[in-house]
């Protein structure tokens, strides 16, 4: 645990600026259609790299990672887990514009087109959709930068989009408005709780190669929950993993001369260089932006989300869009159970749509990521077209369903 004068060392540390001002919103929404430069960490999806992902998460769906199995599915192979396109870029990651003012990953929402296979490389492009500045009860004054990030394969094939955004805080805000100042930095739960998250996590299953109709699902039908927590540094670091994010040494100091904004000497490490994102990992720098304590990761959390419904849906269905919103904090021992419910059906243009509402709820009744999400499913209507992805859908030229966010920024 650290002590109060190790966090106010590290947050005198932290390269912070006393407001945003309007000249820096200014030149944040200068960058509107810009093309930002993408992370480039996992680019090519062998076996190793999709294993690696699945694992990062607690995925142990066997379609994919059981080659064997994938064998008699219809793809005839292991096909990637949706969200493994985090392993090349994380779309909406705090990273541009705004120097010195902290951000945190607020969102994420998917539209899926094909499967990674196995061999594919993973391309991508990115560009500025919008900035928008609100008031907020955690740091006053907060920026919310939206990206569109486009992911391709090595025969530049569209494989997913996504609207990506962040909001950018005042630090010093943050700490002294203390919005989080009653949550515990840990909860603590009796051996017989711990047990029944145990079990709960133990008894999570894939539906597989059970297919689930369109005809055989109806608005109410509840999803089997999927159960993440109490997380753990070694959950945090697992994701860090499985998507392959690492540099050290003489690679991390050349990036922070590079964007010294994003990095700092940590009194903690003896003056060792940090990101100063390592607030998923220390405590002292999650303080220091106003957090109880280290957290998760946004992109894994939205990947829980995808395996709940990839469990639900079965093998022969197609995720196709994702929405999750990070509303709160989800510090070290916290439980998150990723859950969902049917909302809709509906056919558009041949195509067997399910709509659902999803959110995680964490152990004291919060829900911390709400969202939304969109599946084709097969049809026993032999007038239907069967699929093997969602490449042939394109759902901003469909109408919008009811109380279902646009896709893109308004």
């Amino acid at each position: 645990m650290t002590t109060p004068n190790e966090s106010q060392r590290v947050a005198e540390t932290l390269p912070e600026v006393d407001n945003i001002s309007p000249d820096a919103i200014a030149r944040a929404k200068a960058m509107i259609g810009t093309r930002l430069r993408t992370e480039n960490f996992v680019r090519d999806a062998s076996l190793g790299a999709l294993l690696n992902f699945v694992n990062g998460i607690g995925d142990t769906n066997p379609i994919f990672r059981d080659q064997e199995y994938a064998a008699y599915s219809k793809y005839g192979s292991i096909i990637a887990h949706p969200c493994a396109p985090y392993m090349r870029h994380w779309s909406g990651r705090t990273r541009w514009g705004l120097p010195g003012v902290h951000g945190f990953f607020a969102g994420n929402d998917w539209e899926f087109f094909r499967n990674i296979r196995p061999g594919d490389a993973i391309n991508c492009v990115e560009r500025v959709l919008d900035v928008q500045e609100r008031q907020s009860r955690y740091s006053q004054t907060l920026v919310i930068q939206y990206v569109e990030t486009i992911y391709t394969n090595q025969r530049d094939e569209l494989i997913a989009r996504v609207v990506g955004w962040c909001t950018r805080h005042q630090r010093r805000a943050s700490r002294q408005r203390g919005k989080y100042a009653d949550v515990p930095r840990r909860h603590e739960y009796p051996p017989d709780q711990l047990e029944a998250i145990d079990q709960q996590v133990l008894a999570e299953k894939a539906r597989g190669a059970q297919t689930r109709y369109y005809e055989d699902t109806h608005i109410g039908d509840r999803l089997e929950p999927v159960v993440r927590g109490p997380l753990s540094l070694q959950d945090v670091s697992a994701f860090l993993v499985g998507t392959g994010r690492s540099s050290a040494h003489g690679v991390l100091l050349r990036e922070a001369l590079r964007h010294p904004d994003h990095f700092f000497r940590n009194p903690e490490a003896g003056g060792g260089l940090e990101y100063t994102g390592i607030g998923h990992l220390r405590d002292s720098v999650a303080e220091a932006v106003g957090v109880p304590g280290a957290y998760d990761y946004g992109p894994q959390r939205v990947s829980w989300m995808a395996t709940l419904l990839t469990n639900w849906m079965g093998d022969d269905a197609f995720l196709k869009r994702l929405r999750v919103e990070c509303r709160r904090f989800n510090v070290y021992g916290d439980t998150q159970w990723c859950q969902g419910r049917v909302t809709g059906k509906r056919i558009h243009n041949g195509a067997p749509l399910i709509d659902l509402e999803i959110w995680a709820e964490n152990q004291r009744g919060e829900t911390t990521a709400p969202g939304q999400a969109t599946i084709m499913l097969p049809s026993r209507d032999p007038r239907l077209p069967w699929f093997t992805d969602g490449q042939a859908l394109n759902l901003r030229n469909t109408p919008p369903t009811k109380n279902t966010p646009p896709i893109l920024p308004e």
